[in-house]
């Protein structure tokens, strides 16, 4: 970063036992490693922060990407997917649709006499609630 030489170094230290001394050397020392230890805990806590808003950057590209296509697919296959694959909750399913020519299923039979006697009472009713025709929760 510096770059001192070996020379340079060695003329440091003399003119810091001139000026500060022998008996203070070691105190200056340590005084001087504190401080580029807060120097260093500092500008590596910036550089984390600065990392991290390039990550959050590059995450919000890459998401606004993935909706570029993501929208690109769901116009290219509006009905599913492409024909004769397999539904894997992928595509969002086509809505079903019963053969023109069959007739609807007809409702199931209710499973007890009192069942059969509410829809007897009430075929209007019970034929439009799913199920078994009886109103209860199944």
């Amino acid at each position: 970063m510096f770059d001192i030489g070996p020379t340079e170094l060695l003329l440091i230290v003399i003119v810091a036992v001139l000026v500060i001394g022998p008996k203070d050397l070691p105190l200056a020392l340590r005084t001087a490693g504190r401080w580029i230890g807060k120097i260093r805990k500092v500008s590596g806590h910036f550089r984390a922060g600065l990392d991290a808003m390039v990550r959050e950057a590059e995450m919000e590209e890459m998401e606004k990407k993935w909706r570029q296509q993501n929208e690109k697919i769901m116009r290219e296959h509006p009905a599913g997917g492409p024909p004769g694959t397999e539904q894997t909750g992928a595509y969002p399913a086509a809505p079903y649709e019963p053969p023109a020519d069959s007739d609807p299923a007809p409702a199931p039979a209710p499973a007890s006499a009192e069942a059969r006697a509410i829809v007897a009472d009430n075929p209007e009713e019970c034929s439009q609630m799913p199920g078994d025709g009886t109103g209860k929760a199944g």
